[in-house]
């Protein structure tokens, strides 16, 4: 849809076109919720959107500041959804840098794989009754 400076559109349905959300539903649970926000203010649903509003969202513990470009009701292909909005350098940098910490937070994590198989059950069994 080409904005005009009249153009609204609800936020709910325009987080649900640029691909933030995978349902409307979720997207206004996400408003109701403060986990979405329009120029830093909880706002419902409901409320009207327009091209130049700043919209952050957190999800997954990540936060996109975005900057709204263009309006759409409808939700189209994933490249189509991209040129909606404009991401700012910060968060971008913001969240490579969370997602590196969390890369090495769970580099050091053991990890587990699962129920032992009875060899190893009783390799396991052995060594603790040498000691």
């Amino acid at each position: 849809m080409a904005a005009t400076p009249e153009s609204r559109v609800r936020a709910d349905k325009w987080l649900w076109a640029a691909r933030m959300y995978k349902s409307r539903s979720l997207a206004a649970k996400a408003l109701e919720t403060g986990q979405a926000r329009v120029q830093n203010e909880r706002v419902k649903p409901s409320r009207a959107l327009k091209v130049g509003e700043h919209v952050s969202v957190r999800k997954s513990g990540l936060v996109w500041e975005i900057e709204i470009l263009d309006l759409s009701e409808k939700r189209g292909t994933a490249a189509a959804a991209a040129l909606l909005y404009r991401e700012t350098p910060e968060s971008i940098a913001r969240r490579e840098q969370e997602i590196a910490r969390r890369k090495a937070v769970a580099i050091g994590t053991p990890q587990s794989f699962g129920r032992p198989t009875k060899r190893q059950r009783r390799k396991l069994e052995d060594f603790l009754n040498e000691a």
